[in-house]
C-alpha cells in the first residue's frame, strides 16, 4: 500500500514527538531498535521523503529533510539516526542518477509502499572509514551469473530493520573496481554478530554483518569506478550528510534544553521559595544554551535552503566545518545543563544523562574533527607549500 504525505512533512513529524520520546528510555536501555517507531514514521510517509515524485515521494528537499530528522531527535534519536540514512540515501541516489533506472526504481517504491529502509555499509575493523583512504577488504568475485560478496562490515546502523544494504567493496578483477554493491538484507549469507554495546545511541544496533559468498544479479553492482575516480569530494554530498546529522544532534541537545527549561521552572528550593528559573545567575546560565543552540538552528536552516537552492552552494570544506561546530555546540549546551543541575541530571530517572550520552556521538561522523581542520587548513593556506 502507498503512503503518502497528508499534512506539512515538519508537522507530521512534531506531532509523531511525545510518542517517539515516550520510547526512548525503554530502547536506550534495552539496546534494541524500537521498530515500531517505524511503522509512525511509514504511516505518515517519513520514510520515503527524499523519493521522487515519480515513485510516490515526497521529493523534499534538505531543507525539510533536516527539519524532520531534528524533530525525530527530539524524540528518541537512534530511530531519528535510521530515518537520516534513509532520507540522505534516497535524496543523493534520486540527485545523482548513478544507479540504472529499474534498480533504482524498485528500492524507491519499496520505500513507498512498505517503509523499506536502505543503508550504506562501509566502514570496516581494519580500513576504518573509507573518507580516510584505502581499498576495502570486502571483495566481489565474479561468477556466472553474477557477483559473490565477502567481507566484514563494521558499525551497520539499524541492520535488524533494513531491506536494503549498500555494500561498498572492491572488485577481484585485473583491473581493481571500488564502489557499491546492492544486497537484499535476506540474502542467504549474511550475519549479523551482536558487537553494539556503547555509552551512547544505543538502541540504533549498529553491528557488525559478515557477507560470506553473498550472491546478488550482475546488475545489482550498481556504481563501480576505478578507485580514482572516487578521489575528490562530492559538495552535494558533503552538505546532505552535514547538514542532516548535525540536525540530529542539534534536536538531541534541544531535548535536554527543553527537560533543563521545564527542571528549573518546577524546582522550588526551601531556601529560595521561588522556582530557580527565577534566579539571574540560571537564567543567565540558561541564556548562553539558548545563544548556543538557536545560532546553530538559523546557521542550519541558512545552509540548508541555500543548498536547495544550489546544490553546489556549500562547499565541502564549509561542510564539514558546519558538522563539526553544529555537533561540538550541542555537546557544550548538553555539558553545560548538566552542570547546571548537578547530581540531579546525572540520574537515571531523568534523561539528561541519557541525552549526553548520546549527543557525544556526534563527534564519530565522519567528518571527525581532524579530518575537518585538515582540509579547512590546506583549502585556507593552498598557497602556500609544505616543507620537507
Amino acid at each position: 500500500m502507498n503512503v503518502a504525505l497528508t499534512q506539512v512533512p515538519e508537522r507530521a513529524a512534531l506531532g509523531l514527538l511525545p510518542g517517539l520520546a515516550n520510547t526512548a528510555e525503554a530502547h536506550d536501555r534495552s539496546a534494541r531498535f524500537p521498530a515500531a517507531n517505524l511503522d509512525q514514521l511509514h504511516a505518515h510517509g517519513l520514510l520515503s521523503l527524499t523519493v521522487p515524485r515519480a515513485y510516490g515521494g515526497a521529493a523534499a528537499g534538505l531543507a525539510t529533510s533536516m527539519e524532520v530528522v531534528r524533530t525525530v531527535a527530539m524524540g528518541e534519536p537512534s530511530t531519528a539516526l535510521v530515518l537520516a540514512m534513509q532520507t540522505v540515501q534516497h535524496a543523493l541516489l534520486a540527485r545523482s542518477g548513478a544507479w540504472a533506472e529499474p534498480i533504482y526504481a524498485q528500492v524507491a517504491r519499496s520505500a513507498v509502499e512498505t517503509g523499506a529502509l536502505i543503508n550504506a555499509l562501509r566502514v570496516e575493523p581494519e580500513l576504518g572509514t573509507p573518507a580516510r583512504g584505502g581499498l576495502p577488504a570486502t571483495v566481489a568475485r565474479r561468477t556466472s551469473s553474477g557477483w559473490q560478496i565477502s567481507g566484514r562490515k563494521t558499525f551497520c546502523t539499524g541492520i535488524p530493520v533494513l531491506t536494503w544494504l549498500a555494500v561498498w567493496a572492491r572488485t577481484d578483477e585485473d583491473d581493481t573496481r571500488v564502489g557499491t554493491f546492492l544486497v537484499p538484507a535476506n540474502t542467504a549469507g549474511i550475519t549479523i554478530v551482536r558487537t553494539w554495546d556503547q555509552l551512547g545511541m544505543r538502541a540504533t544496533e549498529s553491528h557488525d554483518v559478515i557477507f560470506d559468498a553473498v550472491a546478488i544479479p550482475s546488475d545489482f553492482a550498481v556504481d563501480l569506478r576505478s578507485p580514482g575516480q572516487w578521489a575528490g569530494p562530492d559538495p552535494q554530498t558533503g552538505a546532505w550528510n552535514a547538514c542532516v546529522v548535525s540536525a540530529l544532534y542539534h534536536g538531541i541537545a534541544w531535548a535536554a534544553r527543553d527537560w533543563l527549561a521545564t527542571w528549573l521552572q518546577t524546582r522550588v528550593p526551601s531556601n529560595l521559595g521561588a522556582p530557580l528559573a527565577t534566579v539571574p545567575r540560571l537564567q543567565a546560565a540558561f541564556g548562553e544554551i539558548e545563544g548556543l543552540l538557536h545560532l546553530d538552528h538559523r546557521l542550519l536552516r541558512a545552509a540548508a535552503e541555500a543548498v536547495d537552492r544550489d546544490p553546489a552552494a556549500l562547499s565541502s570544506v564549509e561542510a564539514g566545518l558546519l558538522k563539526q561546530r553544529v555537533t561540538a555546540n550541542a555537546i557544550d549546551a548538553v555539558q553545560r545543563a548538566l552542570a547546571l543541575t548537578g547530581n540531579a541530571g546525572l540520574a537515571r530517572r531523568h534523561p539528561l544523562e541519557r541525552h549526553l550520552r548520546d549527543v557525544l556521538c556526534g563527534r564519530v561522523h565522519t567528518p571527525q574533527d581532524d579530518s575537518v581542520f585538515l582540509a579547512a587548513g590546506r583549502a585556507g593556506l593552498a598557497p602556500v607549500k609544505g616543507i620537507g
